[in-house]
């Protein structure tokens, strides 16, 4: 991702902000046949307060990856979406694409059974927390032996990132007048609103103020 220093993102709160808000990550890495992708959660080590993240493949994606062997990075995609130029008023302008995005990089370490287990257990709890009537994922009728089964066919990993870079390009480099029009159009009805990408916009420009107060 190349980066801008405009629109970098240096702030670990941040960073680890824009993880725990997008868990659905993806994983690249240079296999043996070239280049491969895949999707997985990814969450936060709750035991760290870096970005150390944890997560998990199904098997065989270890072996694709050279999990533990190889590189690998984990990009997380925040709230994006399309800005028209006909939102900058009466100036040449040409259409862009507003966006956050968090890059991981480094060679994770392979988690034992019982660590695996664990993050998997969390992984539920972290989603079924939010259900009218949670399932974890030791509730009946759930039992050791199934359990047990599933998370065999996995291989969970813990990432501490030897090299970060994170991203959000927010119409920072716009006179704020035009990013309050941005704004008043992200909010609206319209064909292109994104009230998710209208608050990280809010929150970038806060920062932004702050600086050159």
């Amino acid at each position: 991702m190349r980066q801008n220093p405009s629109f970098a993102m240096t702030d670990p709160t941040e960073l680890r902000r824009v993880i725990e808000l997008n868990p659905w990550a993806t994983l690249v890495s240079d296999a043996d046949d070239g280049l491969v992708a895949s999707h997985y959660v990814v969450l936060l080590d709750d035991e760290r307060d870096d970005l150390t993240v944890v997560g998990h493949v199904g098997r065989p994606d270890d072996l694709i990856h050279g999990l533990g062997e190889r590189e690998l990075m984990i990009a997380f995609q925040g709230p994006h979406g399309y800005i028209s130029p006909g939102w900058y008023g009466d100036v040449a302008a040409v259409p862009t694409w507003n966006f956050v995005s968090v890059h991981l990089s480094g060679v994770p370490e392979i988690l034992s059974d019982e660590e695996n287990l664990r993050v998997l257990e969390r992984m539920v709890d972290v989603f079924e927390s939010r259900m009218p009537d949670p399932r974890g994922m030791w509730t009946l009728p759930n039992d050791e032996a199934f359990v047990r089964r599933l998370a065999a066919g996995t291989v969970g990993f813990r990432l501490t990132p030897t090299k970060v870079v994170a991203k959000r390009k927010l119409s920072q480099n716009k006179p704020l007048e035009t990013v309050e029009n941005v704004l008043t159009q992200l909010e609206g009805t319209g064909a292109h609103a994104s009230a998710e990408l209208a608050a990280e916009m809010r929150r970038a420009h806060e920062v932004r103020r702050e600086r050159q107060a």
